[in-house]
């Protein structure tokens, strides 16, 4: 009977920890390969978005390697720095980039935003003003739903916006559950979720 409990336990553990990572990093480029083609969600996009916090260089590096694919005209890096007298966190992305080899003329810069709402809300000032209707939004994997929620709940209606976390955040491993570290993001990312959708943004 011991076993019967613990063997189903198990299982209920499997399937939770399965879910929750499932429902936090939504990949919309999951069936893509590494180019853009003409198939649903494959296709090339206006920008690539990726918003500071957590690894940001990472965030960054993910955006890049998009955009060398070929799978925007702009890459976006959104987010002030926490001291808010030091240089701002998309000027050190754009930075990264321009060492990159991207073109300075295709980089655009969101520096005021602290939070993931005002990352959406912000940028959102900047997709009006350059023209941009879809988006592909980079962060780290256990950012990843809140981010998509924030961007398309404050971008225009009109605005298509894609999902693509980055790979191999040391933050979140594939055995991310058994890290204290792991389990503290991911309630803290299904605590603001919720909070977002009973209209509290943060």
């Amino acid at each position: 009977m011991i076993k019967v409990i613990s063997i189903s336990f198990l299982m209920i553990l499997i399937l939770v920890v399965t879910g929750i990572g499932i429902y936090l990093s939504p990949n919309d480029l999951a069936s893509c390969g590494h180019f853009p083609t003409q198939n649903a969600n494959c296709q090339k996009v206006d920008a690539i978005v990726a918003v500071s916090g957590g690894n940001t260089s990472l965030r960054t590096k993910g955006a890049i390697e998009l955009f060398k694919r070929g799978w925007a005209k702009y890459i976006i890096f959104s987010g002030d720095a926490l001291d808010t007298k030091s240089p701002s966190n998309a000027s050190i992305m754009r930075q990264q980039a321009l060492a990159a080899g991207i073109p300075k003329d295709v980089i655009i810069t969101e520096d005021s935003s602290q939070t993931t709402h005002q990352n959406a809300k912000k940028t959102n000032q900047l997709l009006v003003e350059h023209n941009i209707n879809s988006l592909i939004v980079v962060t780290s994997p256990y950012h990843q739903r809140r981010t998509a929620i924030e961007f398309t709940k404050y971008t225009d209606q009109h605005v298509k916006v894609l999902s693509h976390p980055i790979k191999n955040d040391p933050d979140w491993p594939w055995y991310w559950w058994i890290t204290p570290r792991g389990w503290w993001l991911a309630i803290g990312e299904l605590a603001k979720i919720s909070a977002v959708q009973a209209g509290e943004s943060r």
